[in-house]
């Protein structure tokens, strides 16, 4: 199983983890709440996982621009 990150922003591919005995609570998952790992983390057909994140420039731009927060997609 790998586990593919991914902007939830502009969707670009942030980076894959390969490493099949990775535990998720080494990455941090089991700080997420319910809906914030619904919205996050989803299985893909081959059984990888997709994590939505945030790459550096949307964060960067959200940085300098706040109200940008309220769109979902910052470059579609």
């Amino acid at each position: 199983m790998a586990i593919h990150y991914h902007c939830r922003h502009c969707g670009v591919n942030i980076g894959t983890l390969e490493d099949t005995a990775i535990n998720t609570e080494n990455l941090g998952f089991h700080l997420l709440n319910h809906t914030e790992r619904q919205e996050m983390i989803a299985y893909d057909q081959s059984g990888d996982l997709r994590v939505k994140a945030i790459c550096e420039d949307c964060q960067e731009l959200l940085e300098r621009n706040p109200d940008f927060h309220q769109h979902d997609f910052l470059i579609q």
